[in-house]
Order: C-alpha cells, then structure tokens, then sequence
C-alpha cells in the first residue's frame, strides 16, 4: 500500500468513524447516565433504539406526519414508555428487595418483549430504509468524502450531548441525578424524590438512544435486529469509564474510529472484532476504563 493511498484510508476512517461513533457515544451516554444514577445496566437500550427508529418510520411512512413532528412524538411515546417501565416494573423489584441482578434481568426481559411486539406487527419482518430529510450528495475534506447526513448526523449528536451535559452539570435536575448517583440516602434526607429522579433518568436515556436510531436510521437497513448496536455502546461505555459521562462519549468516537480503521486497513470481516480486542487491552491494563478513575476497595 503506498503512503497516499494509506493517507487516504485514515482521514476517510477518521471522518466515517466520526460519524458512527457519535451514535455510539449516544448510546452509551444512555446507558451511563441509568448506571450512574441507579446502579443498573439496561440491556433493553439496543430495543429502546429499534423500537424508536420504528415508531418514527410508522409516524413518517404510514401516517405522512411531518418529520418534525414525527421525531417530536418518537421523543414523547419513548419518555413515556420508559418512565411506566420504571414505575411499574423496576421500582416494584426494588420494593420487592430484589437484589440488582433482578433488575438487570427485569430490562432483559423488556428487551425480548419490546423485540417481539415489533415482530407481531409485521414491521420487522422485511428490513426497511427510514426516509432521510437530508438531500443526497457529498463533499471533501483532505482527501475524505463526507455526505450531507454524515454531517448532520455528527453535528446533530454533538448539539444533543451538549444539551444533556448542560442539563446534568447546571440544572436543578441535573443536580438532584448526581446526588442520588453519589449517595442515594443523603439525597433522599435532604429532600430529593428519588422515585421521580430514577424515572427522569429513564426518560432521558429512552429519548437519547431515540434520537440517535432516528439520526442512523437512514443510513442503515432497519430490522427487529437493529438493536443489536447496544453492543458497541457497551463497548464504549467499557472503554471510557462505566461512571463516566466524557468517557462514555470518548469511547464511543474511539469504537466507531476503530471500526473504521480495521475495515479499511485489515478486512471487513474483522470489524465485529476490534471492539471487542479494545475492551480486552483496556481491561488488561486499566480495568476502570480510561476516565473511570482510581479503582475504589469496598470494606465490608
């Protein structure tokens, strides 16, 4: 391989794995943000994910909305699901003393059930191609060809990452979230409803990894597997640091580069393993992920 052709390879991967990577770090932004504050790693984000870019095609396809309109009523439908799970089922295992692997099983269980009502309505037997609002076409940075969507779909999930941090770091919520991630007993003496802010952060994840299957969706066949993905989030929720909000997002451009990278340099074929040979060197040698901090000892 000549020195140009091998320049070209990495700004066109640098550039596509931008893009991915972004809605990889969507995701793994839900999946940290539930984790942080109520110790619970949801496995039903991948479906949280299908289920939206679905919702939003029916609404767009089947029912005219305007886009607008119809990513704005994805956004409601999945706050409101997410939050109904949250009180009827997670907060019931918590009264019930279930112990976190019952939980953890509870949004397992959601998952399945999520991936077979799509599969009944008939939606996710034939894969799909969601509607795109962005005009076809492209143009170069350096050497790398970049198209419309790719740019609105990176730049639409820095604006969306920017607002949550935003939300989480200067807002009275945003606030009462970290409280109770830190110390759930000392939030709750000094006032703090924990029910509703473990609710609020279901919302927020649900709406987040919606926004990011409806910024993907047009660039991806979509099928009752398409949740699937949730793998790449937690692969860079792993890397970055599972309690870390930056790392989550860091991770997240590091897999989607990566990915990139090995499919240009190696083989596509190898695509589906180097996230996993990441996680692997980045437990090996720093096992709380890179923004994850010291590693704590818990005296019993």
């Amino acid at each position: 391989m000549s020195f140009d052709v091998a320049l070209l390879f990495i700004q066109q991967g640098v550039a596509s794995g931008l893009v991915t990577g972004s809605v990889y770090a969507l995701l793994a932004v839900a999946i940290v943000i539930i984790y942080r504050t109520t110790d619970v790693a949801n496995f039903a984000g991948g479906e949280f994910y299908m289920a939206a870019a679905y919702l939003a095609f029916f609404m767009i396809a089947m029912m005219a909305l305007p886009f607008w309109l119809a990513v704005i009523a994805t956004i409601v439908v999945m706050c409101i699901g997410a939050g109904l799970f949250q009180r009827i089922v997670l907060a019931q295992v918590a009264l019930a003393r279930g112990v976190a692997i019952n939980l953890v099983i509870a949004t397992l269980g959601l998952s399945y059930l999520v991936k077979g009502i799509v599969r009944s309505t008939g939606f996710g037997d034939t894969p799909r191609t969601f509607p795109s609002v962005v005009p076809d076409g492209s143009f170069t940075i350096g050497d790398a060809s970049v198209s419309y969507l790719d740019v609105t779909i990176l730049g639409a999930a820095v604006l969306v990452m920017a607002l949550f941090f935003w939300v989480f770091n200067f807002t009275k919520t945003g606030r009462a979230m970290r409280a109770v991630g830190m110390n759930r007993r000392a939030a709750q003496l000094v006032g703090i409803n924990l029910g509703r802010v473990e609710m609020m952060v279901w919302c927020f994840a649900s709406a987040i990894s919606g926004i990011a299957a409806i910024l993907i969706a047009p660039k991806l066949l979509m099928t009752a597997e398409m949740g699937s993905v949730v793998t790449m989030a937690f692969a860079a929720a792993i890397v970055g640091g599972f309690t870390s909000l930056p790392g989550a997002v860091i991770g997240g451009f590091i897999i989607g580069i990566t990915e990139n990278m090995v499919g240009l340099f190696v083989s596509s074929r190898a695509i589906n393993v180097a996230p996993f040979v990441i996680i692997m060197l980045v437990l090996i040698f720093k096992p709380q992920g890179l923004f994850g901090g010291a590693l704590k000892v818990r005296k019993v």
